[in-house]
């Protein structure tokens, strides 16, 4: 299959535009889609909102709390069965303030965001492994690239994330399987929804050993 019709795809942070936008995507392009949140009002209105568009499952699961993920992909496989795809948008912005203010208030909340790809990525590496097609995505930022006093704590995590999922592709490769871990980087998610949509479809359109370990910059493009 060079597409992910057919695919049974999770997105983590589901309630986000960004997550809306990616379920729309992938619920377009044929794929079963299991939407994940924190907050049961919004992750059911999200499950709502997406029904008429595909096959749709709406999970309730803090995922920084390891118990909750296992249990999440428990109720997922006995559902489902083992899904192809994780598409992680957990995450958000806290900053300024220079070194000093970099708190450990922020810190622990940035920090929420890696200790759920950890969980998400290990409940789950079983069945990305065993995937013909296994795809995890996260949204880092270019800021990686380029820090700033005023970004510390949120850049060093996002760097954190990056490293784990360099470590993902070359646990992939090493299992010589038929899955990919890829990082979208942004300088900010806003107006991008759409095109980092296309861009999650686009992961099944090609043999793994293409984007397993890719960086892909996303920006909106220049008028002319």
């Amino acid at each position: 299959m060079k597409d992910v019709s057919g695919r049974t795809v999770l997105v983590a942070g589901a309630t986000s535009e960004s997550g809306r936008a990616v379920a729309r995507a992938l619920l377009a392009a044929g794929a079963r889609v299991v939407v994940v949140g924190s907050d049961p009002a919004r992750i059911e209105a999200v499950g709502a909102e997406l029904r008429d568009l595909g096959d749709v499952a709406a999970e309730v699961a803090d995922l920084t709390e390891e118990d909750a993920v296992l249990e999440l992909a428990m109720r997922v496989h006995a559902r489902d069965g083992a899904i192809d795809g994780v598409v992680h948008l957990v995450g958000g912005w806290r900053g300024g303030g220079g070194i000093p203010g970099q708190s450990d208030d922020d810190y622990r909340f940035l920090e929420r965001s890696f200790t759920a790809l950890r969980h998400v990525s290990r409940a789950f590496w079983g069945d990305l492994v065993a995937s013909t097609a296994g795809r995890i995505a996260i949204v880092s930022s270019v800021t990686v690239l380029a820090p700033s006093a005023g970004g510390a704590n949120y850049t060093a995590v996002k760097a954190a994330s990056e490293s784990w999922m360099r470590s993902l592709a070359q646990g992939f490769a090493k299992a010589d399987a038929s899955a990919a871990a890829v990082i979208f980087r942004v300088q900010s998610l806003a107006g991008l929804e759409d095109q980092l949509a296309a861009s999650v479809v686009g992961l099944w359109s090609t043999d793994a050993s293409g984007p397993n370990g890719s960086v892909v910059t996303l920006s909106a493009p220049t008028g002319g």
